[in-house]
């Protein structure tokens, strides 16, 4: 068999160069079948505690155990009413009672006295400055002011009242002369008066034909 084979390079031996080849093609084959893949594609470690979750059940236990718990003392509860006339007890006899009440009024009492003391204070404080010294200053003021004024004070007002008193003098004096007018024109013998006279005397005529009518 050795004769046969042909070698790829030149030999002197053919069975040993054989026997070489053969033994570089196993090696190979057996480094590609135990070669490691460049990509892990196996399926990820399971870990036993993300399946079994202990503290999960032993909630679920508490939770079993509390409900269990008050059924028992629910059932004792209506055991106990069925075995006797039953009762319902209602009254809470509980006093409520600050922990902080007397700090509390111990406060209240020192702000009180406190403020007390600042009142008395405030009140018996005498002012420093002198609301009728000022009043006396100042008519002191105005009178210097009047005397080196050159008009004399409130001079607007004295000028409207003087514009007043000749507006009223004025209209007094049209009243007076219509007055005098009209006394003038009824006397007799004034041909104003003629003409009053024969208006009275039409009327009267009117008035005595309205009453025979």
């Amino acid at each position: 068999m050795h004769r046969s084979y042909n070698s790829i390079l030149p030999t002197h031996n053919r069975l040993l160069q054989k026997k070489w080849d053969d033994t570089y093609y196993n090696e190979h084959r057996q480094k590609v079948y135990t070669a490691k893949p460049m990509v892990d594609t196996r399926a990820p470690p399971t870990y036993m505690h993300l399946h079994l979750k202990l503290k999960k059940l032993q909630l679920e236990e508490e939770r079993l155990a509390t409900i269990e718990r008050d059924n028992r003392i629910l059932l004792e509860k209506m055991s106990y009413i069925m075995r006797t006339r039953g009762r319902v007890d209602n009254r809470n006899n509980y006093e409520y009672r600050s922990l902080n009440r007397e700090k509390r009024q111990r406060e209240l009492l020192r702000l009180t006295r406190e403020n007390q003391s600042i009142l008395g204070r405030i009140t018996q404080r005498k002012p420093e400055y002198s609301a009728d010294s000022w009043a006396r200053q100042w008519e002191d003021d105005q009178k210097f002011m009047d005397n080196i004024s050159h008009f004399p004070k409130n001079w607007w007002l004295m000028k409207e009242d003087t514009n007043v008193q000749n507006k009223n003098r004025k209209k007094e004096k049209s009243t007076v002369d219509k007055k005098e007018e009209v006394k003038e024109s009824s006397r007799p013998g004034t041909p104003g008066s003629t003409k009053v006279v024969d208006e009275n005397e039409e009327q009267k005529t009117k008035e005595e034909q309205k009453t025979k009518a």
